[in-house]
């Protein structure tokens, strides 16, 4: 298990995972989606959080932010745990957090400059020349200096999510949350993507968080690997222990086999019940 020291902390000195998740739990009404999830997320890595569709990703992340509050656990965040925090502390913390959306997220009615600058008016006080620079800086880390007057509608795919991660990083956050950030892309897109969020978490220094089902992009770049199912962590390890496991869970996933723990179908009745078939045996052939 990932889990970095910690007695030797200081008030000076940070602590060293940015992220704790202590047994968390998470209900909507009465479907638990979280039954106790523990991990914990490193300064200055990349992890990579995998699981089917409907595990409780996304959840997770929400938590992260505040946007959900626990039943049971908590989430810490720079050492602070992040439902006991008031408004205004909230606010504050979610400005050290970066978001790359599943599906972007851009808006739609302003150019890929306005995207990026919106947040760093909302949120500073720099004067209009300084933040022109950075918006260029920004984007020209990921290749797009040259379209910063385009609007979002004449973006392809690909281009999309850059300018999404472009924006992510525009307040130099502490943290980056890439919510399936290779869904839908074509696999230079996808490939280009990846390569960027390996190289920005190195070069600015960031933490990064996957959440996706993406298994070979993700090994690719990440530092250490969570496996989500029903609710809980079933596997981790590092690039090396997740692809030589022989864990079930983990080999149907890998490995994208149809069999395994993850069944392919959903709990029902047996089908001919379901159907209201006549279950009587049938009469005895003719001596």
């Amino acid at each position: 298990m990932l889990v970095l020291p910690v007695e030797n902390q200081t008030q000076d000195r940070p602590p060293e995972n940015l992220v704790e998740v202590r047994d968390l739990h998470f209900s909507y009404d009465d479907n638990a989606v979280l039954k106790g999830v523990n991990l914990v997320i490193p300064r200055g890595k990349v992890i990579a959080i995998l699981g089917v569709s409907g595990c409780g990703k996304s959840t997770l992340l929400r938590h992260f932010g505040g946007q959900l509050k626990p039943s049971r656990g908590s989430v810490t965040f720079n050492g602070e745990v992040v439902h006991e925090l008031g408004n205004k502390r909230l606010y504050a913390l979610r400005r050290k957090m970066g978001m790359m959306f599943q599906v972007s997220g851009l808006f739609s009615d302003l150019s890929v400059f306005e995207n990026l600058a919106y947040s760093m008016r909302e949120h500073t006080d720099l004067p209009e020349d300084v933040i022109h620079d950075l918006v260029l800086m920004k984007l020209h880390a990921v290749g797009l200096r040259g379209a910063h007057a385009l609007r979002t509608g004449e973006l392809s795919g690909g281009m999309a999510r850059r300018v999404a991660l472009a924006r992510a990083i525009a307040l130099d956050p502490m943290l980056i949350m890439y919510d399936e950030p290779f869904a839908g892309l074509d696999p230079i897109s996808l490939n280009t993507i990846a390569e960027l969020i390996h190289r920005l978490n190195d070069a600015l220094g960031l933490t990064s968080v996957l959440v996706t089902y993406d298994v070979p992009e993700s090994l690719k770049i990440a530092d250490y690997v969570y496996f989500l199912h029903e609710g809980v962590v079933v596997a981790e390890g590092d690039v090396a222990e997740i692809t030589d496991s022989s864990d079930p869970f983990v080999q149907q996933f890998v490995h994208a086999a149809p069999d395994g723990p993850v069944a392919f179908q959903y709990p029902s009745r047996p089908f001919p019940e379901e159907l209201e078939l006549d279950q009587a045996e049938p009469p005895d052939e003719p001596a």
